[in-house]
């Protein structure tokens, strides 16, 4: 039986950890890895059973860019498909609920991508961070250019961009690219601890809310933000989780707080987001 590319594994209080599977081969992205990767995601955003999810790699990689074999397809002229189901390759950012990366090796060009779609990203002692898109005769992809400069700052990341060099993880968590650093045998635990704590305690409307408001707002003026925030106090999820946190705090226990509800047709545009 052929192990399956992108693995699940559903662990306590919620948290879905999603395993890039192909470590003969450094985790590197293929088409359909990509599919399956997504896939999960969608299916984890419907889940009411699923709170949070952590995506790393298998062995001592966390993705190694695209496939040796795919870049050879594309080099010679070859027309790479699309993902399935009309997604987009930053497809994972509009994933609803707290998506953590644990970095656990090498994150390279298109892995690169994926770590930036997430929301917290923890990385271990070892591991490195290396765009190398200028590198292969290639622009900065899937909007890195966008998201970096609000990341880390416009100058850091032309530095970083231009250069393609590796980044490692202490100079990562200085300039804030990534959040956590822990040490190699403890990725993994300490980031299932940090997201589990977050999918607990935090209401999932609100997690959700919240993470579409950090995206949006960056396109509106601080009124208009401030205007955006107040407008969620009227949504009936809201008063109830409201009033299910206050309950909780005084009462000292953790807070029953209902499921993020399915996905709507608006949530899986884009623009509507």
């Amino acid at each position: 039986m052929v192990p399956s590319d992108v693995l699940t594994e559903l662990h306590a209080g919620g948290v879905l950890v999603i395993t890039l599977n192909r470590p003969d081969r450094l985790n590197a992205w293929t088409y359909d890895l990509g599919d399956r990767y997504f896939e999960e995601l969608d299916r984890a955003d419907d889940d009411p059973n699923v709170r949070a999810v952590v995506v790393t790699g298998a062995g001592r990689a966390f993705c190694a860019g695209m496939d040796v074999d795919t870049l050879r397809e594309v080099s010679a002229g070859g027309r790479p498909r699309v993902p399935a189901a009309g997604r987009r390759m930053t497809h994972a950012q509009q994933f609803r609920k707290p998506l953590v990366a644990a970095i656990n090796g090498a994150c390279v060009g298109f892995g690169l991508v994926q770590v930036l779609a997430c929301d917290i990203r923890f990385i271990s002692e070892s591991a490195y961070l290396l765009p190398a898109f200028t590198q292969r005769g290639l622009n900065a992809e899937y909007g890195v250019s966008w998201l970096l400069p609000r990341m880390i700052g416009q100058t850091r990341a032309a530095e970083w961009l231009f250069s393609g060099r590796r980044m490692g993880a202490v100079e990562a968590e200085r300039i804030g690219l990534v959040n956590y650093i822990a040490s190699d045998n403890a990725l993994l635990d300490e980031c299932l601890e940090y997201t589990r704590t977050l999918a607990e305690t935090s209401s999932p409307v609100a997690l959700a809310d919240t993470k579409a408001q950090i995206s949006q707002d960056w396109l509106r003026s601080r009124v208009e933000a401030e205007d955006h925030a107040k407008s969620f106090s009227t949504m009936p999820a809201h008063r109830v989780d409201f009033a299910e946190g206050v309950r909780s705090f005084v009462e000292r226990r953790l807070p029953a707080f209902a499921p993020l509800p399915p996905r709507t047709n608006s949530d899986d545009d884009p623009d509507a987001r």
